[in-house]
């Protein structure tokens, strides 16, 4: 796990600055805080997804650009329990709480659509909301998981699903006290 955080951040440094784009800029073009932007290219800070896309916008590549170590021309097989035993990225998705993305499609070259295993740990205190860009369909495989859609909260049983334009702030967490949820992610981002 470990490995792919810091590959994030470096990868992020090394498009940046290819681009001749300084730290300062891309926060403000990103909408983010340079501290928040020094301390992810130095793999101090794990990104949100939502933090990550401005930032793959800002810098014109891919979201999974920053995710990927192999392409593929081909259709990409993720077997059973492979996923998450793969390299994730985690993010927090509440002050004492985390969620764990692991890719399904890392290997897909020239790929339009971002999927992902996302396991969410229970929520305690401040949910941080995330917008960017793009649609969000979600498909709750194990446990409960809340999605706070704008002012909307809807509670999403095993085999629920919900599709969104993620522009509109929204969260995602586990439901069920004391236990994670695991839900399927496919993201479509507009380049």
């Amino acid at each position: 796990m470990e490995k792919l955080n810091t590959t994030v951040g470096t990868k992020i440094k090394n498009f940046r600055e290819s681009k001749n784009i300084s730290r300062e800029e891309l926060a403000e073009r990103a909408g983010l805080d340079v501290r928040f932007i020094e301390f992810l290219e130095e793999n101090r800070e794990i990104p949100s997804i939502g933090d990550l896309i401005k930032v793959a916008r800002v810098l014109g590549v891919r979201l999974g650009t920053f995710l990927d170590d192999q392409t593929d021309q081909g259709p990409v097989v993720s077997r059973a329990g492979e996923y998450d035993k793969a390299p994730s990225l985690r993010s927090r998705c509440s002050e004492n709480s985390e969620m764990s993305y692991f890719s399904l499609s890392q290997n897909k070259q020239n790929r339009h659509l971002e999927t992902y295993m996302v396991e969410l740990q229970p929520a305690a205190g401040e949910k941080h909301f995330s917008s960017h860009e793009g649609e969000e369909f979600l498909y709750v495989v194990e446990g409960e998981a809340e999605v706070v859609y704008g002012r909307q909260s809807y509670l999403l049983k095993k085999g629920d699903t919900i599709y969104y334009d993620s522009v509109v702030p929204h969260y995602i967490g586990s439901a069920s006290a004391g236990n994670a949820a695991k839900v399927l992610a496919v993201i479509y981002i507009p380049v």
